[in-house]
This record gives C-alpha cells, structure tokens and sequence, in this order.
C-alpha cells in the first residue's frame, strides 16, 4: 500500500456490521432519509409489476417499504454482508459484492439501487456501468449518495464543521470514501447509457435529538479513530461536536443526499462495465 491509499473497507476498518450498535445506527440515517427515498422511487412508478434490485440493502428498510408500501412484485436485497436482513415473500437476500464481476449475473430489474454504497468504492465509475447493464429496457437506474455542505463553508469553524471535515478525510484516508465526485451522476448515468436522466438533493434539518443528529453521532463515534488520525481533531474535540449536535446551540446543515436517476432505453442492448 502506497502512501495516502486507503488500508481498508467499509465495513472492515471502520462501520463493522459486528460491533454493538452498528444496526442501530443504520436505522437512524434510515429513519432520516427513508421517507425521501420512498418519494422519489414512487414518483418514478415503483408499484406492482416491478422487479426490484436494492443494492447495499442494510437493514432492509427500503427493501421492506418498496414490497409494503410500492407494492413491487419482488426485491433481490444484496448486501456484503447479510447478518440484518431476513427473507419473506417476494424479498430475496443476496450476500454479494457488487464490485465482482458476476455480481447478479443474468438477472435484470424495472428498478435497480443504490444508496450510500458507491460513496465508499474506488471502482464507482465502473459500478455504475455494471448496475445499469442489471436495469431491463424501459427501466430505471436510482443512486443517492452524500454531498458535502460543510466543509467549504466560509467563516468560524464550530464543533460540527470540525467534525465533519475531519471525518471525510478521515474516511478518505482510511477507506476511500470521497463524496466530491457525487454531483457527477447524472452526467456518469448518461455516460453509461441511460436517458433521460435528472437529480435532486435533500437535506434533513438537525435537530437536537433526531434521528440524524443520532446518525451522526454515533457516525463520529465509529470512526473517531479516522478523524484523529488526520490531526484536524483529538478526542475532545469530537465529544464536543457529539455534545454540540444535541444541544440548543446547534445552526447546521447536514450533508445533504443527492439522488439521480436514468432510464434504459426500450430495446436498449447491454451496456459494457
């Protein structure tokens, strides 16, 4: 490993799926962003008849509203690692690396995502690819992923602007995750063969106590070994973000969710990774 690579994985150096809480907290940046997900899937026409593929399912709760709520026929739900997810009518589990080059080989879906999944890779533009050769004529490929409101920002730094730089080079640094080529998807889903294609960003507010201040929190938490690393904070200083997020005194944006979507072309041949 050269200088500046990351040494790692998600899920592997930092966010392991075994450690006490991880679940946890999947669950609160899902109960901040699911219901915008739900939105935009359901605006595009997810519904009965649709064949669904949910890439980095998690702890499969948009793979559960898509079947309750949308109604789909069925959700392959595929994960690196599966140890949250549990079968039920029209939901398979796949334990799958999407980066493989079989990944769901022959299989095709009317809506194929992903969700803060291809922030963390190296090969994203090559991802991409891949998961818009799974898309079925006339289908639709959907990839939300974070973009970062913080660290540019002008003016006295707070708690939470400190933390949040700290971490995305932390992360960067550690497993490769750069959220800077994000705003790049629509024109990486045209790239790839997709059209028409369009994106939209969301951005929760932070409230003392919500589910995304939570999110957050127990985010830093997990990797605060990353965020020291870089020397932009120590220990204290993440207590003190941690302490800033739930108080009265928090004036923040979070870092915001873009979501573009393409569609496949009826009669479209296959698209080459």
């Amino acid at each position: 490993m050269s200088a500046g690579e990351p040494g790692g994985r998600y899920g592997e150096a930092v966010f392991r799926p075994e450690q006490a809480g991880e679940g946890a907290r999947i669950d609160f940046g899902a109960l901040a962003y699911d219901d915008i997900t739900m939105a935009r899937l359901r605006a595009l026409g997810a519904g009965p008849g649709w064949s669904c593929l949910d890439v980095g399912a998690g702890t499969g709760t948009v793979s559960g509203r898509l079947l309750d709520e949308a109604g789909v026929a069925s959700v392959l739900a595929v994960d690196r690692d599966v140890r949250f997810l549990r079968e039920r009518p029209g939901l398979e589990v796949l334990r799958a690396d999407v980066t493989a080059p079989d990944f769901a080989a022959g299989r095709r879906f009317r809506l194929v995502h992903a969700r803060f999944v291809l922030m963390h890779l190296p090969e994203r533009e090559h991802v991409i690819a891949a998961l818009a050769e799974r898309v079925e004529p006339g289908g639709v490929l959907v990839l939300s992923d974070a973009v970062d409101l913080t660290s540019g920002l002008e003016g006295p730094a707070t708690p939470y602007t400190a933390a949040m730089r700290a971490m995305w080079q932390g992360l960067r640094e550690t497993i490769g995750t750069d959220v800077s080529w994000v705003p790049s998807y629509p024109r990486l889903l045209r790239r790839a063969g997709l059209v028409p294609v369009a994106a939209e960003v969301h951005v929760p507010p932070l409230e003392p106590g919500s589910p995304l201040s939570r999110f957050w929190a127990d985010t830093w938490e997990r990797s605060r070994a990353a965020m020291t690393a870089t020397g932009l904070v120590d220990d204290a200083a993440v207590d003190a973000a941690v302490r800033y997020l739930d108080s009265e005194e928090c004036a923040a944006l979070s870092a915001g969710m873009l979501t573009a979507w393409g569609w496949k072309p009826a009669g479209a041949g296959p698209v080459s990774p």
